[in-house]
């Protein structure tokens, strides 16, 4: 049957099982819109207020859904707005398809309106991008595409299409199958023996876990060879809900402001086994401290990772679920119980201050007591990404939706929209500060019109938190930027979108607040009002290791 190429694009979607897609119209992609006017039963369109709103929003889908999440924006200025969601993205591996419209082949390289381009400008933060210069071609770079992004290691890819090609006709086939385009994966367990060697000699294991278990669906196999062999499991902030909070093995997030027994768990630690990380230089510091007193093994879907941060003593490759399986069928009971008595201790050891009554920490808590193990959490990026790290108990996978990789202030409203979305639409927190919020409020109007269940917990401390405790730390408290003296009313703003605010000043003004939340049909903020020189401890200064770390005010 012909169809045109807008057609095309909708009817491939759907046969890839999107069921919402996120976006923004204009010139460019209004022959793509009225198809999906035509499909709206079968395909649903989430109009957001920014085009970056929206990639945050389907990346944020796609985390808590573990499908694909779709963005679709116009030429010009639609898709370079899409650049940051793209790239954040990318460095945490999540898959995306981002579909730009773009002027008709005949005019592109003339500078026509609203052109620009958009393969080159994202060539450097998609695994792939097309741009479709034939509609002939359309329905096998869709099927390809959605392929790019769930082979190997998971991540965003861009099909441009100019309109020319939209609006054009040939055969839509159904069912149609396309070679794939991506090499058959592999799998190398070499190092086994050497593996087996290590476990045994191991007084002090520790198994570091990343988004690597989460994207391979590697959680029961993670925390089984952890029990088979008493190792304590430290996660890094893409792994963090790969491992329940409450098993007795988790000792929480690792690196630069993870939990104090993180932190010496894996730097006293004689063997790591670190499955799906890549060694960021925030979970790191100094690298020549860090694997120091350990023997080193490393496992990753993407060989480009191995040695590329950390040099480890041996590296297997491939999907991280089919290696531990491999791993479990031979690795005997390893008991450690004086090893695991000196974690406990740690965990008990009380260095950190102790807890306001009205803190981040406190705060979080009490967000925490109205949720249940389904709800989907997201963060913007700051301090209080950090303190959600800390002190938010998740017990299922896919629950935490936050920024990694790229450290995205403004992720968190539209990734909060996306998992909302994606978890059937029912209640979602997202933790942010006044800072992150500010950058992509305008997504309020979304949540409303959407009518969303969520409940927004801005910590307001009138500062770039963050970048202030650097400043405090490091650079002789110079504020230079970063006191945002602003005058914003926020639960007025609220208002003014069409939710509902609150202000809290004390535990009693939180608690009503979020009383009130659970019984709102809608979005509603409370805007949490906290001390500028709160600080998120333990700290390891960047670049160096355990032994420097800050855990006093």
């Amino acid at each position: 049957m012909k169809m045109s190429g807008s057609r095309i694009l909708v009817e491939e979607l759907i046969r890839q099982g999107v069921e919402v897609i996120f976006g923004y119209p204009g010139g460019a992609v209004l022959n793509i819109y009225d198809e999906l006017y035509l499909a709206s039963g079968r395909i649903r369109h989430v109009l957001a207020a920014h085009e970056q709103g929206a990639a945050h929003a389907a990346d944020g889908y796609a985390r808590a859904s573990g499908k694909t999440g779709v963005v679709l924006a116009t030429s010009g200025p639609g898709a370079t707005n899409l650049v940051t969601g793209i790239a954040n993205a990318y460095l945490d591996s999540v898959p995306m398809v981002a579909v730009t419209g773009n002027v008709a082949v005949e005019n592109l390289g003339k500078d026509s309106f609203q052109e620009v381009d958009i393969v080159g400008i994202t060539q450097p933060i998609v695994k792939h991008n097309f741009m479709v210069r034939d509609v002939r071609d359309l329905q096998r770079t869709i099927i390809e595409a959605f392929e790019i992004a769930n082979t190997g290691r998971k991540g965003p890819v861009l099909i441009d299409i100019p309109k020319n090609v939209q609006i054009e006709e040939c055969e839509y086939v159904e069912n149609l199958r396309v070679p794939s385009v991506m090499k058959k994966q592999e799998t190398s367990l070499n190092g086994l023996s050497q593996y087996l060697d290590m476990v045994k000699r191991a007084k002090r294991p520790f198994i570091y876990a990343g988004g690597g278990v989460l994207a391979s669906g590697a959680e029961r196999e993670v925390l089984e060879l952890a029990r088979r062999i008493n190792a304590p499991i430290g996660l890094s902030m893409m792994g963090l809900t790969s491992v329940p909070a409450s098993d007795p093995l988790n000792v929480g997030m690792c690196g630069m402001h993870g939990k104090y027994a993180s932190i010496k768990t894996q730097s006293e630690c004689d063997f790591l086994l670190a499955v799906g990380v890549r060694f960021s230089d925030r979970a790191t510091g100094d690298l020549e401290e860090y694997t120091k007193k350990c023997m080193t093994v490393h496992i990753d879907i993407d060989r480009a990772e191995i040695g590329k941060n950390v040099n480890p003593d041996i590296s297997m490759w491939g999907d991280v679920k089919k290696i531990l399986a491999e791993l479990l069928k031979v690795t005997p009971e390893c008991p450690h119980p004086e090893w695991l008595s000196q974690v406990e201790e740690y965990k008990r050891a009380a260095v950190l201050p102790p807890a306001k009554e009205f803190g981040p920490q406190t705060i979080i808590e009490e967000v925490h007591r109205h949720t249940d193990v389904d709800t989907v959490v997201a963060t913007d990026v700051g301090q209080h990404q950090m303190w959600t790290m800390q002190y938010f108990s998740f017990e299922k996978p896919k629950r935490l939706l936050t920024s990694g990789g790229l450290g995205t202030m403004g992720y968190g409203l539209g990734a909060a929209i996306g998992g909302c979305i994606a978890n059937g639409r029912k209640r979602t927190i997202l933790i942010t500060g006044d800072g992150s919020f500010g950058m992509n409020l305008n997504e309020m109007a979304t949540a409303v019109s959407q009518e969303l269940p969520l409940t927004i917990i801005l910590m307001n401390n009138d500062v770039l938190g963050m970048v202030r405790q650097w400043q405090t730390i490091f650079y002789d408290c110079h504020y230079s930027g970063t006191v945002l003296d602003r005058a914003t009313d926020f639960p007025a703003l609220a208002g003014a979108f069409g939710a509902r605010g609150f202000a809290a000043y004390t535990m009693e003004d939180l608690r009503n607040a979020l009383d009130a939340a659970d019984q709102a049909q809608g979005p509603v903020l409370i805007d949490c009002h906290i001390d500028m020189d709160e600080k998120v401890l333990p700290m390891i200064p960047p670049g160096r290791s355990a032994k420097d770390m800050i855990v006093k005010d």
